[in-house]
């Protein structure tokens, strides 16, 4: 069996437990408890990056906000992004948020008896005032959130070590320089500051 390898600050991110009633109708988890974490959206996305990191820890804070004295319900969510789905990099923040809320756009489960829909619970291009807007379906609960990255910027080295890692003659040294710095970013983004409200805004919209 191939084990994988990861960078190593991946154990100590925060997890995500969340409670998914269709899960516990299906038999799929027991209580319908399942524990998220980050490296699951990598396996989603395909790779590490600042907007898949800051989407996973944003979300975090949101649910937590929103289930203050409860495990959040996945599938209990709906969720709005202000920009449009294509526009930057909306659709992969969109892609973490549905691993993680269960909030689907139209292709979503349709659900079963008219319980645990799924579908038409992403929606794109509204009018709010901060990037994402998580609602919860049970209360009306809402609280909206933003991420700003500029407090952690890239190594200044970032920039000529990608353009010579995209070149075909580029030697081995050079990319893993390149990708061991792409990652010490991430890991900034996720636990250095994980908790520092200048990068990850979460506001309460009165009921």
């Amino acid at each position: 069996m191939h084990n994988e390898r990861q960078p190593h600050f991946l154990a100590d991110v925060r997890r995500l437990l969340v409670r998914d009633p269709l899960a516990e109708f299906l038999g799929a988890a027991d209580k319908g408890l399942f524990e998220y974490r980050y490296d699951d959206a990598v396996r989603l996305a395909g790779h590490s990056c600042p907007t898949v990191a800051s989407a996973y820890m944003l979300t975090c804070h949101a649910l937590a906000a929103l289930y203050p004295d409860s495990i959040p319900e996945r599938g209990g969510v709906q969720v709005r992004f202000r920009d449009a789905i294509d526009s930057g990099v909306t659709g992969v923040i969109a892609s973490v948020v549905t691993l993680l809320t269960g909030a689907a756009h139209e292709g979503g489960f349709k659900g079963v008896a008219a319980r645990f829909v799924r579908r038409n619970l992403l929606d794109f291009a509204a009018e709010q005032p901060m990037a994402v807007r998580f609602s919860r379906l049970d209360n009306g609960a809402v609280v909206d959130a933003q991420v700003d990255l500029a407090p952690i910027p890239a190594d200044p080295a970032m920039p000529e070590l990608m353009a010579c890692s995209l070149h075909p003659g580029c030697g081995p040294e050079i990319r893993a320089r390149f990708a061991e710095l792409w990652q010490e970013r991430v890991r900034k983004v996720l636990i250095e500051y994980a908790d520092d409200p200048k990068v990850y805004r979460i506001q309460h919209q009165p009921g």
